[in-house]
């Protein structure tokens, strides 16, 4: 008997289930995060995930993003065979529009980040569409689907590897993990597919990030197969490498590594791996003809009891107004901050405009004369917000403008997420200037130290624009210093040492 869904349907239940991952982890996730909050021996670790926790909650009381990327959505369809849709529409034309009817809600509208063009004009769509549909013909009388939100820093880390028949994927998995750095936001988990082609091992990947977390479970009971074995020797081996969360040096990476695998030619062993980020956003709903899904609203009692608030014994508060380079030459990798004063706003279209313009010998709009800058691009707020959710994006991606911006613009101070590279640590080290860390995945929890927010100049780049913010207490962590040492160097070194001689608890 077949079964008829509504066009409707379909397009309301994207676009609610959109608003509810913005703002609702997991309940899989928040339970193996809390979990490893409780193990965690690193200070700095620790101090990240509680931040991140305590944004999670923030988030699912307030109905406002976990992170400020809000992502470019996947929509895996999974069509019964005696389905048929009412609609003259494409799937992907209605799939689009519960994108854009879920991003553009009046009472959380999330940030659209999708560009049409990806080779030249990289002019933004508006309403975060096109989504990536991927659509599989099953038997029955449903229609199955998967959504994600999937954030830019942990996509960009996406890693494909054509590998020999007898190469080790461990060994692979092992090597490739240190070379993505931080700007994935671990700890978070690893999606690995195997087999087919280049692509099918790539969307499997993708996949598996959508079941549930389970790890602790399996390591409690035990494998009952070859590759649930395989999944345990990874997130031993993984969580091994002392990177930790943020990159900061660690017990845990990864909370969960997911497999799935495909036949291949003989001549063949594509491995895919990508990372799901600390803002982890998926739902899972089933449509059946009888009208929209409808999402379980989770408890509040899900969330472990962890708040996190400013440490003013351990921490050091600054005056961003009256910084000076004597002041920068006393902090070291490490440090935590609470920054306070003004600060300018700036990631890649703003510093690609920069560049132009000091090429050109043309003034620019704003002076970053012993200034910070904060690499970051805001949701827009709503009601009494001053600024929505305005986490740190990944800061190599400025990495190639930096040396333009310490010898041409008297800049000081940088902030954003992950590592820097070894030129860019270089060019610190030169202008004795430093880069400072906020947690990626606590975009809620770091807006509330904004209190006052305006836009200076390039307001056509929208969320890129080159703002004005006024904090107070917005931590921080020396991630370089004046004399270019990386905690993203030190930090995963001495707790990968460390490990090595922990009698490590994983369950």
């Amino acid at each position: 008997m077949s079964v008829t869904i509504q066009e409707e349907d379909l397009v309301q239940s994207i676009a609610d289930a959109i608003q509810f991952i913005s703002y609702y982890h997991p309940a899989d996730y928040i339970k193996h995060l809390a979990r490893a909050y409780e193990r965690e021996e690193s200070p700095a670790a620790k101090d990240a995930m509680a931040q991140i926790l305590t944004n999670s909650r923030m988030s699912a009381e307030g109905h406002r993003p976990l992170c400020q990327d809000t992502g470019i959505v996947n929509v895996f369809l999974k069509v019964g065979m005696n389905v048929r849709f009412n609609s003259t529409k494409s799937l992907q034309e209605i799939c689009d529009e519960g994108v854009r009817r879920g991003y553009m809600n009046p009472d959380n509208p999330l940030r659209a980040s999708i560009l049409d063009d990806p080779i030249f004009a990289r002019k933004n769509t508006k309403d975060n569409t096109p989504c990536v549909v991927n659509v599989e013909l099953v038997p029955g009388d449903k229609v199955d689907v998967q959504l994600a939100s999937k954030g830019g820093g942990s996509e960009n880390k996406s890693k494909l590897a054509m590998l020999n028949p007898n190469d080790s994927i461990v060994d692979w998995v092992v090597k490739t993990v240190p070379t993505m750095g931080a700007g994935w936001c671990p700890p978070g988990m690893l999606g690995i597919g195997v087999g087919g082609t280049a692509e099918k091992a790539v969307l499997m990947a993708k996949q598996s990030l959508m079941e549930d977390l389970n790890m602790y479970e399996l390591l409690e009971r035990g494998p009952a197969n070859k590759l649930e074995e395989l999944r345990i020797e990874l997130y031993r081996k993984v969580n091994a490498l002392g990177i930790g969360a943020q990159g900061l040096g660690g017990l845990t990476t990864v909370l969960d590594v997911k497999i799935k695998t495909f036949a291949t030619h003989a001549a063949s062993f594509p491995v895919a791996m990508i990372p799901n980020c600390a803002a982890t956003r998926h739902a899972h709903f089933e449509l059946d003809g009888s009208g929209p899904a409808h999402l379980h609203t989770p408890s509040l009692d899900d969330w472990p009891k962890v708040t996190w608030a400013p440490d003013y014994k351990a921490s050091k508060r600054v005056d961003l107004n009256t910084l000076t380079k004597a002041e920068i030459a006393t902090w070291k990798r490490g440090d935590t901050l609470l920054l306070n004063g003004k600060m300018l706003t700036g990631r890649d279209a703003a510093h690609k405009r920069i560049q132009d313009m000091l090429a050109k010998g043309e003034p620019l709009p704003v002076s970053f004369k012993d200034r910070a800058i904060y690499y970051v691009g805001p949701v827009d707020p709503v009601r009494d917000e001053i600024v929505g959710p305005a986490g740190p994006t990944t800061s190599t991606r400025m990495d190639k403008f930096t040396d333009m911006m310490l010898d041409q613009t008297g800049l000081t101070v940088m902030i954003g997420k992950s590592e820097r590279g070894p030129a860019t640590i270089e060019s610190i080290r030169k202008h004795k200037v430093v880069y400072l860390m906020a947690v990626g995945g606590a975009a809620y929890l770091v807006s509330k130290a904004i209190k006052s927010s305006k836009v200076l100049a390039f307001e056509d780049l929208g969320m890129e624009a080159i703002y004005e913010f006024d904090v107070e207490d917005m931590p921080v962590t020396v991630a370089v210093d004046s004399e270019g040492v990386s905690v993203h160097t030190t930090g995963p070194k001495e707790w990968s040492a460390k490990i090595a001689g922990i009698p490590v608890v994983v369950a």
